[in-house]
Order: structure tokens, then C-alpha cells, then sequence
């Protein structure tokens, strides 16, 4: 087998020659495949060789020869696999071989597993002993470090009682030293000549400033115990107080030296001798005369610095102060200010050991130096009973100027906070700058809003005297300016209120920012506003829904509103009233002159133009009324209903307040109704009474063709309701104007009922009364009162009393029991009643109830 791997090869094996296997054979890369290929290969490449030199010999015989002849010599040669015999017998010897070399491996490996199992015997008895030692090793470890723990401890409490020693020795000879110069302090009292030149030289003035504090302590300490004790210690405690004395005159001294050259160094800018200084006083009540020192002697707490701050912001003292150019100056101002606190902070940061304790009062004092004199001199607050009036600016310039100086003083504070002011309440303390005003807030706005309101009205009525001077009696004389238009309600004079409230309630906001306190403000203010309104009249529907609240510059907006519109109202009710009057001066009796009685048709036709004039002047009133509280909603749901949500039942309390502010004007505007009805039925009443004539129902010749034309009374009365109630149809709204029509459409049904009384019927007139209640009712009809149109249906069918013959009333009324009453006093108007005996037919027909 050596030679098989040895790679020796022989033409031929014979298969007497032993095979040889070798174990190492199978060692390392062992591939069955290559073991085969090494046994056989010895044998087969002969039958090959042979093989190929056969096929080569017989290549250029034919084919079918060379097939014949071939196959007739292979069978007669050799037979068909010659080694084979040769393959048997060498794989036979391989088994043999294969199966001594099994054995051969099984006794070695027997006899390694014996020998691994007394090494591993012997190596567990070896570690045994090895953890056996290392355990021991670890205990004298451990008592080692015991050892070297107890030897430490002990050291250390060497090193603390050495320590302790050492210090009790410094201390000892410390307090040698310092009774040493206590008793050079306590010589004799002022005299500081026969000091050690350590408090007199000048490079050791931090040792000598230490040294002297403890003097100082110890030496006030004692006094102060000696003081408690036993008159035997008078003498002693005398000694200590020459020290004391001595030691407080030599750290004044001592802290006046330090002070000069701290401001000598400031003076160059010579920081670190400026923080030298600063350090050694810190030792002298904690540095607090170096910090006031130094902050005292800034150049922005100068008096000329605070008169220019004067000039800055008041401007020209002839000159009334502009609210916008005082917010622009305190602006600049402060700024300035910000930026000089701000270079002194860097200054401080690099001085002080505790710069927070400087700039705490650095920022107090020019909280409560230098802006309270400004604000003084900018805030005067102006007296309620007798304040500036509104040509000198009034409460509001005051109120203007304290919400500007407020508003900017705090974005100071927030800027110096942002500097840096250490522990100050600098918000609390820019609050109490205000707290004086603040307290009079809600006064002095109450004042301006009032004071407004009267310089109003006051130029209001300036306007309309002069309107009226202009006019002259011209006017008068037509009834066409009884009410001036600058008299009625001004929708751009509410507008001016809304803005006037505006501003205040944003002042409001400013000084008061919490809800509750808003709310005790509006209760203090409507107790104080509503007690000077006391209206006590009848509520219109138009008026009744209105939206209505509560912060206290609100309510007395809404005061004013409510006396406004009240006014404008009651002005536009004079004239109304003076129409009346008009009217009953001009009523003339029976027997007149013909001269006489056209003079007072002319004027009672001036009295009517007057009460036309003043009908539509009303009716304008009343629409800008309605405007002014338009107005009024949307500045309500725009801006103060996020006001009054915080506050539980603030709402509600401003509707029940402003029901009773408005009521005035309330019943204002019901008067003036009812005087426009009244005006109306008046004039209706004059028309028919100039142009209604007899003739118009009782026609003398009733055989010919009735006229189908309606009365000229009629045509008349009908002109005029129309072009008068123009102006009512566009004044009122919805459910007020459904109101006002409905009641003088019932007006006017009695009217003309009572009208109609006065005249007497045959049956052309009572086509031609048919004729005019049908024209009536067409007119009434645009008013959409059901109501009405039903009482004119009821005339038109009395009507037919005077048409029908006098056999057939009876039946006329069948089916309408309800207006038989009326039916009755209609047919006693019928030019036929005596002489057709109706009056007796009618009681059998119709007995009375």
C-alpha cells in the first residue's frame, strides 16, 4: 500500500502480491473516493491501454469487416474483464487488513480512554489541593486587609488630633496675636498713634481690615456678655469698651480710606483695584456702604440728568403734553436707562463679590429715584369736583397719561428684569408707583366718561341754537324745523360713545387684568351711575330684546346712550307736542267770519305740515335709535362678552341693570308713538272734516247714475296716511311696526265710524260709502294687521244697510250675529228710517238684549 501512495506503478499486479493498508492512510483529508481510486487504478489502466492500441491497429480495415474480425479475436484472446479476478482477491485482503487495523484502533483507543481517566483523576485531586490553598490564601489576604483598615483608621485619628492640634495651635497663636492688638486698641480711648504698622501700612490693608472685624466681634460680644454679669466685672467691661471704641473709629477710618481709593480707582476705571476695594469692605457690614457708595455716585441719578428726563417728556411747558408724544419720549427714556443699567452691570459683574446684592440696588434706585420723579411731575391728578375742563385735556388727558406712563414703566421693569436685579420684587415695586392712581381709577373714569358726555351734549345743543338763529322764523312759520336735525338721536354720536368706551375699557383691562376684581368694579360703579337714573315708564316690545352688559365703563356708556337716546326722543317729542298745540289754537267755533275762519284753515294747514314734519322727525329718531343699539350689540358680542365669561353671573346682572337704565327711553319712545297717532288721527279727522260734504252720501237727485268714485275726503285721508306712514314703515321693524299699524288701523276704523255718524245715507250715497270703505281697507291691507282687515270687511257689509230695500234687512245680518249692534245705529242713518217706520220693524225683529 506504501507503494500505491508512494505513487509506483507497475503494468501489471499480480494478485499473488499482499496488499498493504496503513492507518495512516486515513489520517488528515481522508477521502474514501481517493482511497478506491489509489487501490484500483493499478489495475485498470492495463485493460485500458490494451484496449486503445486494439482499436488503433484495426483503424483502415471496412468497417463490417473490422467489426467481424474484431470481435472474433477479442473472444478468441482473453476473456471480457481479465482483472477481475485481480480486483477480488485485492479487495478480499483490503477487508482483512480493514478489519485488523479496526482492531488495532479499538485497543488504542481502550487503552487512551484509560489513561485520560487516571489524568483526569489525578488533575481533580491536584485542584482540590490548589482551591484548598487559594482559600488560605484569601483568609490571610483578608486579615491583611483587616489589618491594613485598623492600621488607617488608626493613622487617620493620628492625622486628626495632630490636625486638631495644629489648629488649636494656630488658633492659640492667633488669638495671641489678637489679644496682642486688642491690647494695643485698648491703651487708651481715640488714641491710634501707637498701633503696629500692620494698620497703618497700605499694603496689607485686607490683613489689617480681617484683623480688626474679629477685634470688632470679639470685643462687642464681650461687652455685651459682661454686661449681664456681676458688677465685680464693671472694670473689665470699661477696658473692652475703650477697645471697642477704638477698633469702630479705626474700621471707619479704615473703611473711608478704602472708599476714597475705591472711588479714585473708579474714577481711572481701574477695575482691579475697584475689586480689591470692593472685596476688603465686604468684610465691613457685608460691603452695603461700598454698594450704596458706588451706586450713589452714578451720573444717571444726577439732578440735572432727572431735569432733562423733565424736558424729555413734558416738552414745551406752554404746550398741552400729547399722550402718543409722551409714550415715544418715556420709550426713549427708558431705553436710555436700560442701556446705562445694562453697561453698569458689566461694570458690577467684574467689581463686586456679590454682584446681585448691586444691581438689587442699583434697579430699586431707579425705581424710587428716578422714575417717581419723572412720573411726579408727569402724573398730576386733577381734582373730581372741580376738574381741568375739556380745553386743558379734561379727566381723559390725566386718564391717557396714566395708562402711557403704566404701560411703559412696566415694559422698564420687564427690561431690567431681564438685565439682571437679584432678589428685588421689581414688579411689586413698579406697582406701588401706580398704587395712588390706581386706587382712584375707577372715580376718575367714571368723571371723564360723564364729563365727555356733557361736553357732548353741550356742543350738540351749541349747534342746534345756531341752526335755529339761522333758520329765523322762516322756518318756524312752515312747521319744518320744530325739531332741528341736530336735535334727533346722531347714529355718529353713539358711535363716539362706543369709542369713548372702548379706550376706557381698555384701560380697564391694563389696570385691572383679574376678573374679580373687574367685578367688583362694576358693581361699585353701577351702584354710583344707576342712582342718578330713575326711570319709571312703560317698556316697548322693540326695545325689550336688546343686548345689554355689565363692566363698569360699559354701564356708564349705556347710561349715556339711555339719556341720549332719551333726550333725542323727548326733543323730538316737543314737537310733536307743539303740532298739538297747534292744532287746538286754530279749533274754531260755529259762528265765524268768512275772513275769520280762512285764516285758521291757513293755519290750522301750518299746524298739520308741523305735525307732519314732526311725525317724520320722530320716526328718524326712533330708526336711529334702533341703529344706536344695533351698534351697541355687535360692540357687545365683538368685545365684551370675553370680558364678562370669567365672571359667573355678571351677564345676567347687566341685563336686569340696563333694563332699568333704558326704561327712560323706553317710555320716551311709547309716548312719542301714541303723539304720532294722535297726529295722525288728527289730521285724518281735519280732512274729513274740511273736504267730507253731505252731498257726497245723500246725492238730491238719487234716479241717476251712481258715481263709483270714492269721496274727495277719502282720496284725501288716503294720500296723506300714505305719505305720512312712509316714513313709519321704514323706521319700524317686525313685531313694533306690526304694533304701531295694528293700533292706528284701530284708530282709524273709529274714527271713521265715528266720522260716518254725522251723516245721513240713501242708497246711492251708500254705494259710494261701499266705495270708500273699499278704499280704505286696500290701503289698510299693506299693514298686515288680520285684525284691522277684519273691522273694514264689518264696514263694508254694513254698508249694504243703505243699499238694500227696507223688507230685506232682516236677512242681511243673517249668519253675522256679532255686528248687529253696529248694524242697528248704521240704519238709523238711512235717509228712509222715519218715513219707512224702520225703527218698529226692527225692535219686532230684533229685540234688544
Amino acid at each position: 500500500m506504501k507503494e500505491i501512495r508512494d505513487g509506483v506503478k507497475s503494468n501489471k499486479i499480480s494478485s499473488s502480491e499482499p496488499l498493504v493498508l496503513d492507518i495512516e492512510d486515513f489520517k488528515g483529508d481522508f477521502s474514501f473516493d481517493a482511497l478506491f481510486g489509489n487501490l484500483v487504478n493499478e489495475l485498470l489502466p492495463a485493460f485500458q491501454e490494451e484496449d486503445a492500441d486494439s482499436l488503433e491497429g484495426n483503424g483502415n480495415i471496412n468497417g463490417n469487416d473490422a467489426l467481424s474480425n474484431g470481435r472474433s479475436t477479442q473472444a478468441q484472446s482473453s476473456p471480457l474483464f481479465p482483472e477481475v479476478d485481480s480486483l477480488l482477491s485485492m479487495f478480499k485482503s483490503s477487508c482483512s487488513q480493514l478489519v485488523e487495523l479496526q482492531t488495532q484502533i479499538d485497543g488504542k483507543l481502550y487503552n487512551l480512554k484509560k489513561d485520560a481517566a487516571a489524568q483526569d483523576s489525578k488533575h481533580r485531586k491536584t485542584l482540590g489541593e490548589l482551591e484548598k490553598g487559594v482559600d488560605g490564601l484569601f483568609d490571610s489576604f483578608a486579615r491583611l486587609d483587616s489589618r491594613i483598615s485598623s492600621v488607617g483608621q488608626t493613622a487617620a485619628k493620628i492625622g486628626d488630633h495632630l490636625q486638631s492640634a495644629d489648629s488649636q495651635r494656630e488658633t492659640a497663636s492667633q488669638t495671641m496675636e489678637l489679644i496682642k492688638y486688642l491690647m494695643e486698641f485698648n491703651s487708651s480711648p481715640g488714641d491710634l498713634m501707637e498701633l503696629s504698622p500692620l494698620f497703618s501700612d497700605d499694603s496689607r490693608v485686607a490683613e489689617a481690615a480681617s484683623i480688626a472685624h474679629k477685634l470688632r466681634s470679639f470685643a462687642e460680644e464681650d461687652v455685651g456678655r459682661q454686661g449681664v454679669t456681676m458688677q465685680g466685672n464693671a472694670t473689665a467691661s470699661r477696658g473692652l469698651e475703650v477697645a471697642v471704641g477704638n477698633l469702630q473709629e479705626y474700621c471707619n477710618e479704615l473703611e473711608n480710606r478704602l472708599l476714597s481709593r475705591f472711588d479714585a480707582a473708579s474714577q481711572k476705571r481701574e477695575l482691579s483695584t475697584m475689586a480689591e476695594c470692593a472685596k476688603i469692605l465686604s468684610q465691613f457690614s457685608r460691603g452695603t456702604s461700598a454698594m450704596q457708595h458706588y451706586v450713589g455716585l452714578r451720573p444717571m441719578f444726577d439732578v440735572e440728568v432727572m431735569n432733562a428726563d423733565s424736558r424729555l417728556v413734558l416738552g414745551d411747558q406752554d404746550s398741552l403734553p400729547s399722550p402718543s408724544n409722551v409714550a415715544r419720549a418715556l420709550s426713549s427714556l427708558y431705553k436710555e436707562i436700560t442701556d446705562t443699567v445694562r453697561k453698569e452691570a458689566a461694570t458690577i459683574m467684574a467689581v463686586f463679590p456679590s454682584p446681585n446684592d448691586v444691581m438689587s440696588i442699583l434697579v430699586q434706585r431707579v425705581m424710587e429715584d428716578r422714575v417717581p420723579k419723572l412720573l411726579e411731575k408727569l402724573l398730576v391728578k386733577p381734582s373730581l369736583v372741580h376738574p381741568p375742563p375739556m380745553g386743558e385735556g379734561g379727566l381723559l388727558l390725566y386718564l391717557r397719561m396714566l395708562a402711557v406712563s403704566y404701560e411703559k414703566t412696566q415694559e422698564l421693569a420687564k427690561d431690567l428684569r431681564s438685565v439682571g436685579c437679584g432678589d428685588l420684587d421689581i414688579e411689586g415695586l413698579t406697582e406701588s408707583l401706580f398704587i395712588d392712581h390706581k386706587d382712584m381709577y375707577i372715580e376718575y373714569e367714571q368723571a371723564s366718561l360723564r364729563q365727555l358726555y356733557k361736553a357732548k351734549m353741550e356742543e350738540l345743543l351749541s349747534e342746534s341754537q345756531l341752526s335755529g338763529e339761522s333758520t329765523g322764523s322762516i322756518g318756524r312759520s312752515k312747521g319744518a324745523s320744530i325739531s332741528s336735525s341736530h336735535q334727533q338721536i346722531s347714529v355718529t354720536v353713539v358711535t363716539e360713545f362706543v369709542r369713548w368706551n372702548e379706550e376706557a375699557i381698555s384701560r380697564c383691562t391694563l389696570f385691572s387684568p383679574q376678573p374679580a376684581s373687574l367685578a367688583a368694579n362694576v358693581k361699585t360703579v353701577f351702584t354710583c351711575l344707576l342712582d342718578q337714573v330713575s326711570y319709571e315708564s312703560k317698556k316697548l316690545l322693540w326695545l325689550h330684546h336688546m343686548h345689554v352688559y355689565s363692566l363698569f365703563t360699559l354701564a356708564l356708556f349705556m347710561v349715556q346712550v339711555s339719556q341720549y337716546t332719551t333726550e333725542g326722543l323727548e326733543r323730538a317729542r316737543d314737537g310733536l307736542t307743539e303740532a298739538a298745540a297747534l292744532r287746538e289754537r286754530f279749533v274754531l267755533g260755529t259762528s265765524v267770519s268768512r275772513r275769520v275762519a280762512a285764516a285758521a284753515a291757513s293755519a290750522a294747514e301750518a299746524a298739520a305740515a308741523a305735525g307732519e314734519s314732526s311725525f317724520r322727525s320722530f320716526m328718524v329718531s326712533v330708526q336711529r335709535c334702533g341703529s344706536s343699539v344695533a351698534i351697541v350689540q355687535q360692540y357687545f358680542a365683538n368685545s365684551i362678552s370675553r370680558l364678562l365669561l370669567p365672571v359667573d353671573g355678571a351677564h345676567a346682572a347687566s341685563c336686569e341693570e340696563m333694563g332699568t337704565a333704558m326704561s327712560s327711553a323706553e317710555g320716551a319712545a311709547y309716548k312719542g308713538l301714541q303723539q304720532c297717532i294722535e297726529t295722525v288721527m288728527a289730521e285724518v279727522e281735519r280732512l274729513l272734516s274740511a273736504e267730507q260734504k253731505a252731498t257726497d252720501y245723500k246725492s238730491p237727485d238719487d234716479g241717476v247714475v251712481p258715481d263709483h268714485r270714492p269721496t274727495n275726503a277719502c282720496i284725501r285721508v288716503v294720500a296723506y296716511l300714505s305719505r305720512v306712514l312712509e316714513a313709519a314703515f321704514t323706521a319700524l321693524e317686525g313685531l313694533n311696526k306690526q304694533a304701531f299699524l295694528t293700533e292706528l288701523g284701530n284708530r282709524l276704523h273709529k274714527g271713521l265710524s265715528n266720522h260716518w255718524q254725522k251723516y245721513t245715507f240713501n242708497p246711492s250715497g251708500g254705494l259710494r260709502l261701499k266705495r270708500d270703505i273699499t278704499e280704505y281697507g286696500d290701503f289698510v291691507r299693506s299693514f298686515n294687521a288680520p285684525t284691522v282687515d277684519e273691522k273694514f270687511e264689518s264696514l263694508s257689509i254694513l254698508a249694504n244697510v243703505f243699499i238694500v230695500a227696507p223688507e230685506s234687512l232682516s236677512s242681511l245680518f243673517e249668519g253675522t250675529p256679532s255686528i248687529l249692534k253696529d248694524a242697528q245705529r248704521f240704519i238709523q242713518l238711512r235717509e228712509d228710517y222715519k218715513s219707512a217706520k224702520l225703527a218698529a220693524k226692527l225692535s219686532s225683529l230684533w229685540p234688544s238684549s
